[in-house]
């Protein structure tokens, strides 16, 4: 089992960017695939960005490709979720999970951390 703790929110201009980090409890952490997800009030989560075990597979949702860069640090078990050119529509509570089983951009992942916000005001 994975235990995951989301950091590095907070409030930011349109334009500026953040790195969000994700650190993983546990020895088997190279054994799990990691997703980034996002939900805002009143909407459903949405997917963000996908990262396979080894880090040799990206995967992005449409709103964020070409901004977002999500990479990962076996060593230090954490995952990274790098966020350029913020815009007032990413803003949003920021979840990370983690799944022994590629999951990639399903909601089913059996892992997640509490979350972190992040607010991008125009």
């Amino acid at each position: 089992q994975v235990q995951l703790v989301e950091s590095g929110g907070g409030s930011v201009q349109a334009g500026d960017s953040l790195r969000l980090s994700c650190a993983a409890s546990g020895p088997t952490f190279s054994s799990y695939d990691l997703g980034w997800f996002r939900q805002s009030p009143g909407k459903e989560r949405e997917f963000v960005a996908y990262i396979s075990r080894r880090g040799g597979i990206t995967s992005y949702g449409a709103d964020v490709r070409g901004r977002f860069t999500i990479s990962r640090d076996n060593i230090k078990n954490t995952a990274y979720l790098q966020m350029n050119n913020l815009k007032p529509e990413d803003t949003a509570v920021y979840y990370c999970a983690a799944d022994p089983s590629r999951r990639v951009d399903g909601g089913d992942y059996n892992y997640w951390g509490q979350g972190t916000q992040v607010t991008v005001s125009s």
